[in-house]
């Protein structure tokens, strides 16, 4: 799950993580007035949406004055920010965060995610602050240091102090750095982050060391312990498919392709992407039904897929372990009749119950395509839709 800036930096504030005074604003009159509290000569305008490169994309602004706030509000709420993140189709600027200006000295990169090669928690850091980190990592590696957590001890000082030193923060903001880190670290562990990114981490003037952006995200497998979390999702910032999927516990993923998609385990249903692909077709979304589908799930499933309308064609494509076939061929069953199903519908079941599953599907008196294999499925359901 992801949050807004202004709600990190909420979340980070309260971890004693030191970040910019600043208020949300949801109109133009908020944001003056917000300016007007915060009383400092220089106001920083933010577009939040859930998506990086905004400031490229026209979506941060430096006022100078209370008129200049004005007109910058003015200026990116309701407009609809195009960024690397948001694809082609951009986002729509509801809210803003008016922060206070800072005396800039240096900008650093400081982040954390779950390696999974040492299956450890990994904080990485870089002098080169305000650039993508991938950029960083393909042109320049040897500016990223990482040092990998242990669980049981947690990000220890002299690791902290190791990162500043490789990254050359000045000695005078070592002590502020170092707690900074270990600040970080303690909310990507208690809240249960799956990746925490501070980009700018800045020195200041003044002799702070502050956040200058922050990107909180969360695992959705832990969010029924992080309530407070759970309060900060904005539904408008998400995918409506992807939200009545999560109603289901369907993880389902929209793509732009034509060929809906429902299958069992991650792994099966990226596979199966990749095999509609290979056959020079273009799935539409990521559907994976999980483990413990019934027909009403699969019958959810449906719907979500039919109200993409960009949707030819349905290839359902099932290996049943703990999914049992014959439960899967009632769903499909039900959920056809359901819905009217008009479009082509491929099926290819296979495992457990599998004889009964190809019964029920061959005795519905429906126009169900059934496939021997995956390959089958996905040559069949390529050629119908074409």
């Amino acid at each position: 799950m992801n949050i807004h800036e202004y709600q990190g930096k909420e979340i980070l504030r309260k971890y004693g993580v030191a970040v910019p005074n600043g208020k949300v604003a949801y109109s133009v009159d908020e944001a003056v007035e917000a300016a007007e509290e915060l009383g400092t000569d220089v106001s920083v305008v933010k577009a939040q949406i859930h998506a990086g490169g905004r400031g490229k994309a026209g979506g941060v602004k430096v006022a100078k004055n209370i008129d200049e706030v004005r007109t910058y509000a003015d200026e990116i709420l309701g407009k609809t920010l195009v960024t690397h993140q948001t694809g082609p189709e951009g986002k729509e600027v509801k809210r803003l965060l008016i922060e206070e200006g800072c005396d800039i000295k240096k900008e650093y990169y400081i982040g954390l995610v779950l390696d999974r090669a040492t299956s450890k928690v990994t904080m990485m850091a870089s002098e080169e602050g305000g650039t993508e980190i991938e950029e960083v990592a393909a042109k320049t590696p040897e500016k990223i240091f990482k040092e990998v957590i242990d669980p049981v001890t947690g990000l220890l000082p002299y690791q902290a102090r190791r990162l500043a030193f490789n990254i050359n923060i000045p000695n005078e903001y070592l002590s502020k750095a170092v707690k900074f880190m270990i600040g970080l670290y303690q909310v990507f562990i208690e809240k249960d982050c799956s990746i925490a990114e501070i980009n700018p981490l800045v020195t200041t003037g003044d002799g702070d060391v502050l956040a200058l952006d922050a990107k909180l995200n969360f695992d959705d497998n832990a969010l029924f312990r992080q309530k407070d979390v759970v309060d900060f999702r904005d539904l408008d910032e998400e995918d409506e498919k992807e939200i009545e999927a999560s109603k289901f516990d369907l993880s389902y993923v929209a793509l732009d392709g034509n060929i809906g998609c429902m299958v069992n385990g991650a792994g099966l249903a990226m596979s199966t992407m990749d095999i509609i692909k290979h056959y020079d077709g273009e799935p539409a979304n990521f559907l994976d039904v999980g483990g413990g589908a019934t027909a009403e799930k699969v019958t959810a499933a449906f719907k979500i897929i039919l109200s993409d309308e960009n949707v030819k064609g349905i290839f359902v494509n099932i290996f049943g372990g703990i999914m049992k076939c014959d439960v899967i061929a009632e769903g499909v069953v039900q959920a056809t009749k359901e819905v009217g199903l008009e479009i082509p519908l491929v099926v290819r079941l296979e495992g457990t119950n599998v004889d009964d599953g190809k019964e029920i599907l061959a005795n519905s008196g429906l126009d169900i395509t059934p496939a021997e294999s995956m390959a089958d499925g996905a040559e069949k359901i390529v050629s119908l839709v074409k």
